[in-house]
């Protein structure tokens, strides 16, 4: 007896269309300014690089293998 006394569903509102997709093309101004920012990130990662002297599997120099002696030579 439940379904005879139930309210009614009301009917679903009707689909919107989707907005237009904003523009991609960008202002010369904002060209300008993101080459700018990615020159600037070049210099930095660039000035971090020179600073690490050893490589993925260490030290990349050749170890000093004569020990020195106590005696005069």
């Amino acid at each position: 007896m439940g379904s005879l006394f139930s309210p009614k569903m009301p009917p679903l509102p009707p689909v919107q269309p989707l907005p237009e997709p904003p523009s991609t093309e960008l202002s010369q101004e904002e060209k300008d300014r993101i080459a700018a920012e990615q020159a600037a990130l070049e210099r930095k990662r660039k000035g971090r690089k020179s600073t690490i002297l050893t490589g993925p599997l260490g030290i990349e120099e050749e170890a000093e293998v004569q020990k020195k002696t106590l005696l005069g030579s």
